[in-house]
């Protein structure tokens, strides 16, 4: 079953198969990051720049900034959850994520 998945409103949201499933604004613990110095970064998402799926995952490069130590960045492809049987799973952005360089497929 093919899923649509694109961002709003200038990046505030994802959408998955056409209903807002992921918003700015929640802070994200990023481990093994590039995003600042910090080894843990409390990455507040200010704007979702790409977004992707593969497999099911659904992955993000998000605009912001590590609250700790004040730097602005964009992150890596972090993913923001899971299609299963054609239902969103969206992952807890307080636990602790690792940012991936590539994503599976290209972006949309």
């Amino acid at each position: 079953m093919p899923v649509a998945v694109h961002t709003l409103d200038d990046g505030a949201w994802i959408s998955v198969n056409d209903a807002r499933r992921v918003s700015v604004s929640d802070l994200w613990l990023l481990a093994r990051h590039d995003v600042c110095a910090c080894e843990v970064a409390d990455f507040l998402a200010e704007a979702f720049v790409s977004v992707g799926i593969s497999d099911g995952d659904i992955a993000a490069k998000i605009a912001g900034r590590c609250i700790v130590c004040g730097d602005e960045s964009v992150t890596d492809w972090v993913t923001v959850g899971r299609v299963i049987d054609g239902e969103f799973h969206g992952v807890i952005p307080e636990s602790v994520h690792i940012p991936r360089l590539r994503h599976r497929t290209s972006p949309r």
